[in-house]
């Protein structure tokens, strides 16, 4: 069995791209599916996450199809006739750009359709004519009931993470697209566990597959240094920020269990002055696209992120993966911190551990077989947290090298003014409580009786009388 690509026998086109994409060594996923799908069989493919499943279909797809390129401008000429299926929209494109880069030397046209964005863009290209669509299955059905995309020429049919489409509920959407294939074809299955749902799907689909198992089912990556903190809810934020200064980590993923708390510790990440984005399912597409495009680029330091971003995505070198949730899923885990030490790296894995989390650990270590032990983490309580404002609208980065630990305490360029003895102001007086009771000298009546009138009735004199109002009608007379 190859272990190099160089022994693969591959057509120049696609080993001038292989070349200067740096591969040399086959992963072990590779070095089995390659020279299968190169023979036309179907597989059913399990490894774990990271191993390069990628080019081990794409580069045999585009191996077969070289008998159809063309540089004909006809659409007609230019039929789909691979089509691979993804559960995400960032792993389609994510797949659809890698197909673009084994096939740029070649007259193979490839195109990516995903929800989220407007359709037309993508109905100019297919109606272009492309050999290889790359598609998560709800955007495909609206194509292909526009009658944008025509599958009848079809001969592979890809089904990449199918358990994470299972999950999300894509089963009857798969149904439906390849009702739409002819039954002469080539498929391949790729899953990171072969679950009695997915071999039901295999059984009914798969026509005698080869099935290619690399690695245990749900097997961490053993490259990964894993720990595990106990931290309560509110250390949680500081814990986070004090690995990755003390490891002094440059980038990172942060997977937290919600869109609501992934977009506010993003903006608390923010204000505190660390680099963030968020990546979840409530941005648009734009935004999400946007996102990963910064974090790949270097111009993120931590890219908070849901589960939607756990799977398949393939951003080399980064060096840490924190689970500031756990996640409830124990499969997710796996696929979490398969995000770092990717391609036999080293990676780093920090899982942070509330008092509420015992069952989902407890799910996690019957998963993994074997016991998880909680670590303390000790706080540095000395070192401010976060940035400090040194009261002339300068922030300082709390530990800055030069800096004393506490901006506060730095002494200032002028001279300190003197202290002065504060001293309360005294209370104003009035002078009338000053002086002692003093008893009235005569016995004459009170100010408001020398104005009263005399009594003449039993009417008391301070009630008015009745003033008299001239009648409208006068009384009939008898």
């Amino acid at each position: 069995m190859p272990s190099s690509f160089s022994n693969l026998s591959l057509a120049a086109p696609l080993a001038r791209a292989v070349a200067e994409m740096g591969y040399e060594q086959m992963t072990p996923i590779q070095a089995q599916a390659i020279p299968v799908v190169l023979t036309g069989k179907d597989v059913m493919g399990a490894a774990q996450t990271g191993t390069g499943k990628t080019a081990a279909f794409a580069l045999p797809l585009l191996q077969r199809l070289l008998k159809h390129e063309n540089t004909s401008t006809s659409p007609a000429r230019h039929p789909v006739r691979a089509l691979v299926l993804l559960p995400t929209r960032e792993l389609a494109d994510q797949v659809a750009q890698q197909v673009k880069m084994y096939a740029k030397y070649t007259n193979l046209r490839s195109a990516v359709v995903f929800g989220g964005i407007d359709m037309k863009p993508q109905t100019i290209e297919l109606k272009k004519g492309v050999e290889v669509l790359v598609a998560t299955p709800g955007r495909l059905l609206d194509h292909i009931e526009a009658k944008n995309a025509v599958l009848n020429q079809v001969e592979y049919v890809v089904l990449d993470e199918a358990d994470r489409m299972l999950d999300i509920g894509f089963l009857p959407d798969l149904q439906r697209i390849l009702s739409f294939l002819p039954k002469a074809r080539t498929t391949l299955l790729f899953s990171a566990t072969f679950s009695p749902e997915i071999k039901r799907l295999a059984n009914s689909y798969l026509q005698d597959p080869i099935t290619i198992e690399v690695a245990r089912p749900n097997q961490e990556a053993s490259t990964v240094e894993q720990h595990f903190y106990s931290v309560s809810d509110e250390e949680k934020r500081h814990a986070l920020k004090q690995i990755v200064r003390s490891r002094g980590l440059k980038q990172a993923f942060v997977f937290v269990n919600s869109k609501l708390g992934c977009a506010r510790l993003a903006r608390s990440l923010e204000r505190e002055g660390m680099n963030t984005t968020a990546l979840h399912g409530d941005k648009s597409q734009d935004e999400r696209l946007k996102a990963l495009a910064a974090f790949k680029a270097g111009e993120v330091d931590l890219l908070v992120a849901t589960d939607v971003a756990a799977r398949g995505l393939d951003i080399k070198d980064v060096p840490a993966v924190f689970n500031f949730d756990v996640p409830f899923n124990a499969e997710d885990y796996v696929h979490r911190i398969g995000r770092t030490g990717r391609a036999g790296a080293s990676g780093l894995a920090v899982t942070f551990v509330s008092g509420s989390d015992a069952r989902l650990v407890g799910d996690i270590e019957k998963l993994l077989k074997r016991k998880i032990e909680l670590e303390a983490l000790e706080f540095d309580e000395d070192t401010p947290r976060g940035r400090i404002n040194d009261g002339r609208r300068a922030w300082r980065e709390a530990g800055e090298v030069g800096d004393p630990r506490d901006v506060l305490d730095a002494p200032r360029d002028r001279a300190p003014r003197p202290q002065r003895e504060y001293r309360a102001p005294a209370a104003p007086r009035d002078p009338f409580f000053d002086q002692p009771y003093q008893a009235p000298s005569t016995d004459a009546p009170p100010a408001w009786e020398a104005g009263a009138k005399p009594a003449t009735s039993r009417v008391s004199t301070n009630i008015k009388p009745k003033r008299k109002v001239a009648a409208l009608f006068k009384a009939e007379e008898a």
